[in-house]
């Protein structure tokens, strides 16, 4: 039985609008352009706009009190307000609606744990049953309302996002943490949410890495930190991997409640909370590459594109399966896997495990067959693993894809070869997007009709998204078409469209100068690139990355690009070093394919290694030049990345040039930057110049 928190609204919907919002209009991922030109005419500008947005709002989501006049709030600009005057609830975007719409035995989550050695699914009326109980038990038993916050560590687990949309339901604010952070990083967090609550599972399955337990994580960032969680909530994991792998749990009295208990069929669940759409929703912490995580809040309003996106953009409509690869604790993972999926009505697919490993380098492609996916989001870096794991496509004998319709990519730069191979062998589109943490959904990744792909590119803005390229030193537009010559650095006019951070956490300010600062009037991405003569969008490096070398400005971006030609070269990443006479040089870290690609076959690893390091260092002076000055290509075992597969360049460049570094707390392996190290010191740079960690 359900009860309300709040007396109970009548709920508004647009004639004909409803859970099925989001019907895909066209099963091609391309855009016709002339649609593509209507859809952003009425998306840009102050009063175009607002009205796009506000028939977009009404369009997707159900609202208990519909958004008036007051589409946009600039009182406080560029800490605006979108849909402040309306009234709704996320959580019942994403499933009540769906259940009272019919489709309640449809499948909202299908979890597939390869780690843990189970799958089950959970349908909408499921779900919005323990999602109910846990919004109950959340408010009665733990005193957590409206406003209050609460952090999530949890493994990607259907308990995760049950969590979430808890939170939502309530009002609560959820912090979700990636699983496994070390306890430091953690403490950090809790210390800048300062939760009512903590809700966490006994472990998590790494796969090769086997169990890791996160009780002594958690336990341990609890001393750590300053403010001190009232309720630890504890999801008790029952699978043999877990057992095995994890000390027995012993709860501390008086803090931890058992997930079980409170999620229990005697519970009561609870209505929905309305909230305004300049309502808070959750906080996120950028992956990053310097070490220091910022808290982005975003708020109610990013519903509303982000439903939008899911037929607009992903071309995955009701009663589809979708999967993204992501984790929860990524904004792709609370965008795809949390939230888009669920407010359209979708399947989301739920993976808890790696793109190699476990068990092998096919194990995505069963899960399209086994859950007939139509779409597909993933990293390009989890392709790249697949890639060199299995570079002809062996593990794609017999499995049938027939379901899926494009695969998504965002995260990093996608660099063309990866592209075209997946393309090639997958034969579905490989459609790049470009996003941050802090937009929360797409600002490129439109493809039109008379382009098609351009691999490399991620496309065209998103309608509402006005996304320039504009001179580092004059901030003066670029012109589209000049390729490398007409590089920049990108910024989006304001206003921003809903969905976008509302703010930093706890500091406007910072938010303020952090990304308004620097270009007046216009959202600075932190990222170069350029446009083309079809005004695709080129994103070639973060602005930190482009190099300058004997005052030639050049992106890691066309470096690397040209060194992934080789055809040994899987994966590479290219940092700038300090050089006393150019000002930085380009220095190459190179990951090759298995040694059995390798021409002449049986060649040793030393030997291949020089051997491709050189014919590398020569294939980017005959692609872009002496004025390269790429003199060191350097075979490497591994390259350090964020758990979200973000190469962490600047901490390599730091490396490189002997100066101090903070090894970030997002970083998957510790251990690759002793190789790094080693390397660079095996050709001059780093503690062989004197410097240190």
């Amino acid at each position: 039985m359900l009860r309300t928190l709040v007396p109970r609204l009548p709920l508004f919907r647009r004639a004909g609008a409803h859970a099925a919002a989001g019907k895909v209009q066209s099963r091609s991922f391309l855009m016709p352009r002339d649609e593509y030109q209507k859809l952003s005419e009425e998306a840009r500008g102050l009063d175009a706009g607002r009205a796009f947005w506000q028939r977009v709002g009404l369009e997707q989501l159900d609202w208990f009190t519909p958004p008036g006049s007051n589409i946009l709030d600039e009182s406080m600009s560029p800490l605006n307000k979108w849909f402040s005057d309306g009234t709704l609830n996320l959580s019942y975007n994403c499933l009540d609606r769906h259940v009272a719409a019919g489709r309640g035995d449809q499948t909202a989550i299908a979890y597939h744990s390869t780690v843990g050695g189970q799958s089950r699914e959970l349908t909408y009326a499921a779900l919005l049953a323990e999602v109910s109980r846990l919004a109950g038990a959340l408010s009665s038993d733990l005193g957590v309302y409206k406003g209050d916050r609460v952090v999530i560590y949890m493994p990607m687990i259907p308990e995760a996002i049950v969590a979430m949309l808890a939170c939502a339901r309530i009002g609560a604010v959820h912090s979700v943490v990636f699983g496994g952070f070390a306890p430091h990083e953690l403490a950090v967090r809790i210390d800048d949410a300062s939760p009512k609550a903590l809700i966490t599972a006994t472990c998590g399955l790494e796969g090769a890495k086997g169990a890791i337990p996160y009780m002594p994580l958690v336990s341990r960032a609890v001393e750590l930190a300053k403010h001190k969680p009232p309720h630890i909530v504890v999801k008790q994991r029952t699978e043999q991997a877990a057992v095995a792998g994890c000390p027995p749990y012993v709860p501390t009295p008086g803090r931890d409640v058992d997930y079980c208990d409170l999620v229990s069929d005697r519970r009561e669940g609870v209505g929905c909370t309305p909230l305004s759409g300049a309502d808070p929703l959750y906080s996120i912490y950028t992956s990053g590459t310097t070490g220091q995580p910022k808290g982005i809040l975003r708020d109610q309003a990013w519903g509303v594109p982000l439903c939008w996106s899911m037929s607009a953009l992903m071309r995955t409509g009701p009663g589809e399966a979708y999967f993204s690869t992501s984790d929860i604790g990524w904004a792709v993972g609370h965008s795809y896997v949390a939230y888009g999926p669920l407010l359209a009505g979708c399947t989301s697919v739920l993976y808890e495990g790696k793109p190699v490993g476990t068990p092998d380098a096919g194990e995505y492609w069963r899960i399209v067959e086994k859950y007939k996916v139509r779409g597909m989001f993933t990293a390009p870096t989890a392709l790249r693993a697949i890639r060199r794991a299995d570079p002809g496509g062996e593990l794609l004998r017999g499995v049938d894809l027939s379901s899926l319709r494009t695969l998504f990519v965002a995260g990093e730069r996608a660099d063309p070869q990866t592209v075209q191979h997946f393309n090639r062998l997958l034969g579905v589109p490989v459609v790049d997007n470009y996003w941050q943490t802090e937009s929360g959904w797409p600002m490129c990744g439109v493809q039109v009709d008379d382009v098609g792909t351009v691999p490399g590119s991620c496309g065209l803005p998103v309608p509402g998204y006005d996304v320039r390229v504009l001179d580092p030193a004059t901030g003066e537009e670029k012109a589209p078409g000049g390729g490398e010559d007409g590089m920049g650095e990108i910024a989006v006019r304001l206003p921003l469209p809903p969905g976008f951070m509302a703010t930093i956490y706890d500091d406007d300010q910072r938010f303020i100068d952090a990304y308004f600062s620097r270009f007046p009037g216009y959202y600075h991405a932190g990222d170069s690139g350029f446009k083309d003569a079809n005004g695709y969008v080129h994103v070639m490096a973060r602005t930190d990355d482009v190099m300058n070398v004997s005052g030639h400005r050049l992106s890691t971006g066309l470096l690397e690009e040209t060194c992934a030609l080789h055809p040994e070269v899987v994966e590479c990443a290219v940092v700038a070093a300090k050089d006393e006479l150019k000002g930085q040089v380009p220095v190459a870290m190179l990951l090759l394919k298995p040694p059995e690609a390798a021409e002449p076959p049986g060649e040793g690893r030393d030997a291949r290694a020089e051997r491709v390091g050189g014919e590398v260092v020569e294939l980017v002076r005959q692609r872009v030049g002496a004025i390269a000055c790429l003199k060191h290509a350097l075979v490497v075992q591994g390259l350090p990345k964020t758990r979200s597969g973000k190469i962490l360049r600047g901490t390599m460049r730091k490396i490189a040039d002997s100066e101090p570094y903070k090894v970030p707390g997002t970083i998957e392996d510790e251990s690759v930057l002793v190789g790094i190290a080693e390397a660079l010191e095996s050709v001059g740079y780093g503690k062989a110049r004197g410097g240190g960690v």
